[in-house]
């Protein structure tokens, strides 16, 4: 757990990607109340934050993915 680098990694996240509490709890296995309470006393457990890395992590790639597979059907046309 890293508090010094992401003061506030939950709502830091739900905010760039749109997502609600209930939304991002959904997405990476926690309720929206676990999400709540460990925002509001800023205490991320690391279990909240390597689940939270690895949906950033999988959310990147699977755009990374898609920007492939274009460029793919692309050449594919050609």
């Amino acid at each position: 757990m890293n508090q010094e680098k992401e003061p506030n990694l939950i709502k830091k996240t739900a905010k760039e990607l749109g997502l609600t509490y209930r939304e991002l709890g959904e997405a990476i296995g926690y309720t929206e109340g676990t999400l709540k309470t460990a925002s509001s006393t800023n205490s991320v457990s690391p279990q909240i934050e390597k689940a939270i890395c690895l949906f950033l992590e999988n959310r990147e790639l699977k755009q990374k993915i898609k920007i492939i597979q274009s460029f793919k059907e692309m050449l594919n046309t050609l």
